[in-house]
């Protein structure tokens, strides 16, 4: 398999504090890779470091098979896009501005293709309009606008949905999804809206500490996620005393919700509820979430959420 982007044994440190601690990944070509793991966990580190805004303290990383360490890596960077925590634009240009500029900073010789970029992000109709006007959706978009300056092979998005509404999540969504499928754009996608990211992703890297837990594609990840029964409860207390009695496992959704794991019969949970004054508002089976199947691989409880 062709790889745009490995790392081995990989490290940054911060005097005492180790962002990244020997972390070992995989990108395919072609994939969209989810790249899964809680605030500080070491995402936003990785993506500096790829992208040259940092140097690592120790291991190693290539990208298109250059090392990071060769002075190569500059003409490898020159077929990466990318937005890190935040579009970086000007806000008093408008959206075409914002790309002419991005284009002398490249070095482009003439500013074709700008109107088909502005197209492909949703963003040909904004005339005039700076980009300070522009809403949180739209600077996301005209951020990876300014990212495929250059027609990058392989775009990097940090966090790409983070504070969007549901419309603004979808617009992002089609875009990436557009860029993969027609234009065979690799795509890494650091994320923690997990249910999204499981919309999207063709492959998953769970970090947890600066080290890769887990990487599985979504198939493999498919075939693993356990089935489970999804309940509605009056009271999730009595709930969660029941499961613990029973000694299955169980994850607690919210005050009145919960995914129980293992073989029950619904006659036996009802009445064992009900001896604890609990009453069953609904019972239904489904397949575990992303986000549940990535608490149970870093070793979280019964009780809690990322």
């Amino acid at each position: 398999m062709e790889y745009v982007l490995q790392t081995t044994a990989l490290k940054k440190s911060y005097g005492q504090y180790r962002a990244l601690n020997g972390l070992t990944m995989n990108v395919p070509k072609g994939a969209i890779y989810g790249f899964v793991g809680k605030n500080g966990a070491g995402k936003t580190t990785l993506i500096r470091l790829i992208c040259g805004l940092q140097e690592q303290t120790a291991g190693e990383y290539s990208i298109y098979g250059i090392s990071g360490r060769s002075k190569e890596i500059v003409k490898a960077r020159r077929r990466m896009g990318a937005v890190v925590e935040t579009p970086s634009i000007y806000l008093n240009m408008t959206a075409e501005e914002n790309l002419k500029e991005q284009y002398c900073v490249l070095g482009l010789p003439a500013f074709a293709g700008i109107g088909n970029i502005l197209e492909l992000v949703g963003l040909q109709h904004t005339g005039r309009k700076r980009a300070k006007h522009f809403s949180l959706g739209m600077r996301q978009r005209l951020g990876i606008a300014v990212a495929l300056a250059g027609s990058p092979d392989f775009l990097v998005l940090d966090e790409p949905a983070n504070g969007l509404d549901p419309q603004g999540i979808v617009e992002i969504r089609e875009i990436i999804l557009r860029l993969n499928r027609e234009f065979g754009i690799t795509v890494l996608i650091s994320s923690h809206i997990l249910d999204e990211l499981a919309r999207l992703a063709t492959h998953f890297g769970f970090i947890e500490g600066g080290q890769m837990i887990k990487e599985i594609s979504a198939e493999e990840l498919e075939a693993a996620c356990r089935k489970c029964i999804h309940v509605t409860v009056s009271d999730v207390k009595a709930l969660s005393r029941v499961m613990e009695g029973l000694g299955m496992e169980y994850t607690v959704l919210s005050a009145h919700e919960a995914d129980l794991f293992g073989e029950i019969s619904a006659t036996e949970l009802v009445s064992r509820l009900s001896a604890e004054g609990c009453e069953v508002k609904s019972m239904f089976g489904r397949d575990e979430s992303l986000e549940n199947y990535y608490i149970n691989l870093v070793g979280g409880t019964g009780h809690g959420n990322l």
